[in-house]
């Protein structure tokens, strides 16, 4: 079998706050490469060996999930605010020798690029967002919709450890009824990224890393969106915004209008024929709209 990432090289990018599992490839500008929930870097595979053409990607996991550091579970949960997760991120580009990148998120990679663009404008030249509307936009338009389609928002973001003492019952079986709420293929996942977001389901310590991230969603990241919004911050840089035309946002939102209400710059993008799994489900047509975004 082929390697996924060929002619990547997996790191460890020491961190002040911990240790980032990451890949690295290609050359030119960089262009970094945010995964969603409740996966790893690995989600990139279809589309990152072929834009390592053009530039230099990397790929990391966020804090708290697959190979990276997994801070605990804390009362405030700050170390799993977005503004801490994109820090992380400023950091590690840093110390790949890089002070300013293009910038892609899916899911919650989506919501920690969002802030990062926010908190460091000067860092982002270009932003895509993947099947995303910002996370103030979903929690103050919450209807029955939002809250059954999305329950697991609601769910993981109740209190430490009630929602990780049923995950960590029967991780796997999580998995797969999680991932397969929008409509697709049960084969979707390739092999060996399914057996990397599996073996990190299987770690308790990811399992409340993923709960605190909900968790930090629905408290200290709304003060500091509310707190962003109250002094007028939008995203700058030229903005791309795709979605799954059979998954759920396109269905319950207008995305670009939403979009333009946090962002003062140039906007593009569309729906792409793709559940919630972009990058995995439509590899080609993603990488047609990075193309011609970055």
């Amino acid at each position: 079998m082929e390697p996924l990432f060929p002619g990547f090289e997996l790191r460890e990018i020491a961190l002040p706050a911990g240790v980032l599992r990451a890949r690295v490839g290609g050359s030119g500008p960089p262009l970094l490469l945010l995964h969603g929930n409740p996966q790893t870097h690995m989600m990139w595979h279809a589309v990152a060996p072929a834009l390592a053409a053009r530039f230099t990607v990397v790929c990391p996991d966020l804090r708290g999930y697959g190979g990276s550091f997994k801070p605990g579970p804390s009362a405030d949960h700050a170390a799993y605010a977005k503004r801490a997760m994109a820090s992380d991120m400023v950091e590690a580009m840093a110390a790949l020798g890089f002070s300013r990148f293009r910038l892609a998120g899916h899911d919650r990679g989506g919501r920690v690029a969002h802030r990062l663009a926010l908190d460091h404008p000067e860092a982002v030249e270009r932003l895509a967002v993947l099947d995303i509307v910002p996370t103030l936009a979903h929690f103050e338009r919450t209807d029955m919709a939002f809250a059954l389609g999305y329950y697991h928002w609601f769910w993981f973001a109740q209190p430490h450890p009630f929602p990780e003492a049923l995950i960590n019952a029967a991780p796997e079986i999580w998995f797969h009824a999680h991932t397969n709420r929008s409509p697709r293929p049960s084969d979707l996942f390739h092999p060996e990224a399914l057996a990397d977001y599996l073996k990190a389901a299987r770690q308790p310590a990811t399992i409340t890393g993923m709960c605190e991230d909900y968790r930090a969603a629905a408290t200290i990241d709304l003060l500091h969106d509310r707190e962003s919004r109250a002094a007028g911050e939008k995203v700058t840089c030229k903005l791309l915004v795709l979605w799954g035309d059979r998954g759920k946002i396109g269905a319950w939102y207008d995305p670009f209008a939403i979009w333009r209400e946090y962002a003062a710059g140039e906007m593009t993008g569309g729906a792409v024929a793709a559940g919630h799994y972009v990058a995995e489900e439509a590899p080609d047509e993603t990488l047609a709209w990075f193309a011609r975004f970055f």
